[in-house]
């Protein structure tokens, strides 16, 4: 009887998680495309982006908004192009036609014949963070809807509408056919938003970064297997579905296929709108490093090759799109040190690492890589210090001071008046002080060493006389 139920069980995961809908799929371009954020002040030109995208070989590029500049330089690059609306215009175009008319007349009617548009993606992973996107999840599928409506009245083919998430719109993951949308979101706004993508034949995009499970629980899970290059004794078995898993981000990507055929919408397509690997990070950053990332990425470009299109154990048939991130390391970007090391390229324009993104390039012939020199937790006390190399800007530093400050409890009672850090009393020096009183505060909840560029980890204890700065052992 237990066999019987347990084949019966296999049967019907098949059918949900093999659509016959899937037989036909087809990708909407071959290799890898690039993600290609702007949040730098030293990048290149469009006009040179371009050009650099192209030596890349990629065969798409995706924009976080759909600035003009940008896609006159895409103009007759045969690049095919992903455009956004930013996450605040959500709430006007989710609540009237007209505003989504506008946005679409503005912005891509004009570009419709000379660029190869064919994503229009409404805001960015607006599911993930509640306190600040929550205000917009009510409006976030009707937008969808109205700009779909919008293509439809302008003529505009081929362009599918969609949305990028994190992976922690999951509320379950492993085993990949545990997969399940958070219950908060599952049946207001996942529903109706799977049954817009099934009606329009769109995707579901996803952000899947294997480096932030790996990283989270490397003792668990091997460097390895997080790069494509685990053997039979790292394969992961899923022991409901019998599927055997090679690497991490097909098990990421098949625990959202389950979750979405849990739902009743196993035809609806994936699209991978980001991954990659860090090239660096902080010195508590484990394996972020420029071997590590040309790994990652040279191994999924030839797998994307090999497969026309990403193909998973749950979906063999359904090839998905799938963009890198990202194009430059780009230095304005908030958080922790990795969240600026991402990019293929430096901002100058020179390659991080060399990568064939259309995945034909032998891995034989690339030059040999740096060594990976931080893929073990780093073990002893690092402290957060103001970034002096480039010289202090004062009065930056006096704003991340009065910000540091004003955070936690008695962050800066050893520089008060009297205190015994409050000499010597200059702005840099109290930023010394207050920028690690913060971080060792606050860095296990998420507060990073970063305060607008102004601060660097060390290993250097910065402690004078009986002027104590904290730390831990990491």
């Amino acid at each position: 009887m237990a066999e019987a139920v347990h084949l019966l069980l296999l049967l019907l995961l098949t059918f949900v998680f093999f659509s016959p809908a899937q037989s036909a799929s087809k990708v909407l371009f071959h290799g890898l495309g690039v993600d290609y954020g702007q949040l730098g002040d030293n990048l290149p030109s469009p006009e040179a982006s371009v050009a650099l995208m192209h030596s890349l070989r990629a065969s798409a590029v995706k924009i976080y908004d759909a600035n003009p500049e940008i896609l006159r330089a895409l103009s007759g690059s045969n690049l095919v192009v992903s455009v956004m609306v930013p996450n605040g215009l959500l709430p006007s175009i989710g609540t009237n036609q007209s505003a989504a008319d506008a946005w679409v007349s503005s912005n891509i009617v004009s570009f419709y014949g000379s660029v190869r548009l064919r994503f229009l993606l409404v805001g960015n992973e607006i599911l993930s963070n509640y306190a600040s996107n929550s205000t917009f999840w009510p409006y976030l599928v009707p937008a969808m809807t109205r700009l779909h409506r919008s293509i439809r009245l302008f003529s505009l083919r081929g362009i599918k509408v969609s949305t990028p998430h994190a992976m922690d719109v999951l509320q379950s993951s492993f085993p990949p056919s545990s997969g399940r949308f958070r219950s908060d979101i599952a049946v207001p706004i996942i529903r109706p938003m799977l049954e817009f993508l099934r009606r329009t034949s769109s995707y579901f995009m996803i952000d899947a970064y294997p480096y932030f499970p790996w990283s989270e629980n490397p003792n668990s899970i091997s460097i390895d297997y997080a790069l494509f290059q685990g053997n039979s004794s790292l394969y992961y078995h899923d022991p409901v579905t019998g599927l055997t898993y090679t690497n991490l981000l097909d098990q990421m990507l098949d625990a959202m296929a389950a979750a979405i055929a849990a739902e009743g919408f196993a035809e609806v397509r994936l699209g991978l709108a980001e991954t990659g690997w860090p090239n660096a990070g902080d010195l508590d950053e484990i394996g972020a490093n420029v071997h590590n990332a040309a790994i990652y990425n040279r191994k999924l470009a030839i797998r994307v090759s090999e497969q026309r299109g990403l193909r998973t154990p749950a979906r063999p048939a359904a090839a998905m799109p799938v963009f890198v991130f990202s194009l430059y390391n780009e230095n304005l970007k908030p958080g922790p040190g990795t969240e600026r090391h991402w990019g293929l390229l430096y901002p100058n324009g020179t390659a991080v690492y060399e990568v064939d993104l259309k995945g034909r390039r032998p891995e034989a012939s690339y030059p040999p890589l740096p060594p990976a020199t931080n893929n073990e937790p780093y073990k002893g006390k690092l402290w957060c210090v103001l970034e002096t190399s480039g010289g202090v800007n004062v009065t930056a530093v006096a704003a991340a001071l009065s910000f540091a400050c004003g955070q936690g409890n008695g962050t800066c009672a050893a520089i008060q008046t009297g205190g015994k850090c409050f000499q010597p009393n200059t702005v840099a020096a109290h930023a010394n002080y207050a920028f690690n009183s913060y971080w060792q505060q606050f860095r296990s909840t998420g507060g990073s060493c970063y305060f607008n560029g102004l601060a660097v980890q060390t290993t250097a204890d910065p402690s004078y006389g009986s002027c104590v700065f904290p730390s831990k052992d990491n």
